[in-house]
C-alpha cells in the first residue's frame, strides 16, 4: 500500500502522569518521576529508588469492564488495557466505527514474563514448605508441586505470559483483527510500533492500537539490573539521579508504565473525518550481533537502524529537527549512542537530542512507546523536552541535549530511538501531517 498511515490518539500511564494532558505537562515542566522505591522493602539493596505509577491516580478499574477481570491481568496489563482505552477515546473512535476485523494489536512487552508482589510470595512460601514437608533444605519437586498447587490460582499463572497484556487490550476493546507481542527488551515498545505500520501498510488492519507496557519494579526485576551494575545507586538524590549524557552517571532508573497509539490507514481516517496528529512515516529494527549486555563500541549497529528509518520514510538527515534519545544514563550506551547519531548526521551534531528517560526513568518494553507520545506531543505543541539533571559536560557525548528546560522550537520531523539488551535496535519517525 502505498496509503500514508496517521497517528489519531494516544494514552500513556507514566510514573510522571498518566494520561497525555498531565504527562505533556510534566515533560514540559521537566519534572522528575523518580522516587524511593514503596512497593516493597529496599533495605540494604544498592539501589532503593524508582520511577513509579502513582496508584493514587491511577484507578484500573476504571478502565477493565467488568472489573473482576482485574484479577486475571498482572500490573503491566493493567497499564495497557488503561493506554489503549485512553488512546481510543482520545482519538474518537467509536464502537461503530471501525471493523472489529480490520481492528488489530501489537504491544511490546517483557519478555522475562512480569511478577506480582503476591505470585513471588507464593512461591517463596511453597518452596518453604515443601522444605518442611520434605524434611530437608534440598529442593524437592514432588512436595514443591504440593504446596504450589495448594497456594496459587492456576488461572493467576496466565498474568506472566507476555501475550497476555496485548489479549487483554483485544477483549477489551473488541479488536478481532491481527493481535501480536513483540518480546525484544527495551526495544519492544518502538518495534512493536513499527510492527503495527507494517500490518496497515500490508492491507491487514484499518486500525492499530500499538505501544508497549511493563513493569519490573518487584524485587527479582530490581536485584536483576542492580546486579548487572546498570542502575543508579544514588538512592539520596533520587529525583535528580538519572543524568543521560552527563560526565558523573551512574546508570539507569527503573521505571514502569505503558503507552498506546491509534494508527490508521489514511483514506479510513479521512473518511470517518479524524484529526490527525502526525504520520507515522518510517520504522526500522536491527541488531548488532555482537555481545548480549554490550553495543558495539563503534555505534555502528543503531546508526544502520537510524539510516534504514530514515531511508524508510523517504526522509533525510537534514529533515529531523528532533531526536528523542534512548539515553538511558549508562556510560556506555550514552556514549556509543552519541557515536551512532554522529555517524548519520555528522560530526557537528546540531540537531537537538534529548533524554526523557531523565523524567520517566527506564520503562523497559515500554520505552519506546512512552517516548514516541512525548515526540508526537512536542511536534504537536512546538516545544522539546529537555534532558533533565544535566550538570557536568561529558566530551564524549557532545550533543545538543536541551540541558534541564524544555525549549520553544517547531520541527517537523522526529526521530524516537530504542536500543535493547541482545543488540537490539530500533527507530521511528514521525512527521507533521
Amino acid at each position: 500500500m502505498t496509503e500514508r498511515v496517521a497517528v489519531t490518539g494516544a494514552g500513556v500511564v507514566a510514573p510522571t502522569g498518566i494520561g497525555v494532558e498531565a504527562f505533556g505537562q510534566a515533560l514540559r515542566r521537566g519534572r522528575s518521576g523518580t522516587r524511593p522505591i514503596t512497593a516493597f522493602a529496599c533495605d540494604g539493596l544498592d539501589t532503593r529508588i524508582g520511577a513509579q505509577v502513582d496508584d493514587a491516580a491511577f484507578d484500573p478499574a476504571a478502565f477493565v469492564h467488568p472489573p473482576k477481570l482485574l484479577k486475571l491481568m498482572s500490573r503491566p496489563a493493567t497499564f495497557a488495557v488503561a493506554a489503549a482505552a485512553m488512546a481510543r477515546s482520545n482519538a474518537a473512535l467509536g464502537p461503530e466505527d471501525v471493523d472489529p476485523d480490520r481492528l488489530g494489536v501489537c504491544l511490546g512487552a517483557g519478555g522475562m514474563g512480569p511478577l506480582d508482589l503476591d505470585l513471588l510470595a507464593g512461591q517463596a512460601m511453597a518452596v518453604l514448605d515443601a522444605a518442611s514437608d520434605a524434611g530437608t533444605p534440598a529442593f524437592d519437586v514432588p512436595s514443591f508441586a504440593r504446596a504450589f498447587r495448594a497456594r496459587t490460582n492456576p488461572l493467576s499463572m496466565l498474568r506472566g505470559l507476555p501475550n497476555l497484556a496485548a489479549a487483554h487490550v483485544a477483549i477489551q476493546q473488541g479488536a478481532r483483527g491481527p493481535n501480536t507481542t513483540v518480546a525484544t527488551a527495551c526495544t519492544a515498545g518502538t518495534q512493536a510500533i513499527g510492527d503495527a505500520l507494517r500490518t496497515i501498510q500490508r492491507g491487514e488492519a484499518d486500525v492499530m492500537l500499538a505501544g508497549g507496557a511493563d513493569s519490573m519494579i518487584n524485587p527479582v526485576g530490581l536485584l536483576g539490573f542492580s546486579m548487572l551494575g546498570t542502575l543508579s545507586c544514588r538512592n539520596d538524590e533520587a529525583e535528580t539521579a538519572c543524568r543521560p549524557f552527563d560526565r558523573d552517571r551512574d546508570g539507569f532508573v527503573i521505571g514502569e508504565g505503558a503507552a498506546v497509539i491509534v494508527l490508521e490507514r489514511e483514506s479510513f481516517a479521512r473518511a470517518r473525518g479524524a484529526t490527525v496528529w502526525a504520520e507515522l512515516a518510517g520504522c526500522s529494527a536491527t541488531c548488532d550481533a555482537y555481545r548480549i549486555t554490550d553495543e558495539r563500541p563503534d555505534g555502528s549497529g543503531p546508526a544502520t537502524s537510524i539510516r534504514r528509518c530514515l531511508r524508510d520514510a523517504g526522509a533525510e538527515p537534514a529533515d529531523v529537527g528532533y531526536i528523542n534519545a534512548h539515553g538511558t544514563g549508562t556510560q556506555m550506551n550514552d556514549r556509543i549512542e552519541t557515536q551512532a547519531i554522529k555517524r548519520v548526521f555528522g560530526d557537528a551534531v546540531s540537531i537537538p537530542v534529548s533524554s526523557t528517560k531523565s523524567m520517566t526513568g527506564h520503562l523497559l518494553a515500554a520505552a519506546g512507546a512512552v517516548e514516541l507520545v512525548a515526540c508526537l506531543l512536542a511536534l504537536q505543541s512546538d516545544f522539546l523536552p529537555p534532558t533533565i539533571n544535566y550538570r557536568t559536560p561529558d566530551p564524549e557525548c557532545d550533543l545538543d541535549c536541551v540541558p534541564n528546560a524544555a525549549r520553544l522550537a517547531r520541527f517537523d520531523a522526529a526521530l524516537s530511538n530504542s536500543f535493547g539488551f541482545g543488540g537490539q535496535n530500533a527507530c521511528l519517525m514521525i512527521r507533521r501531517w
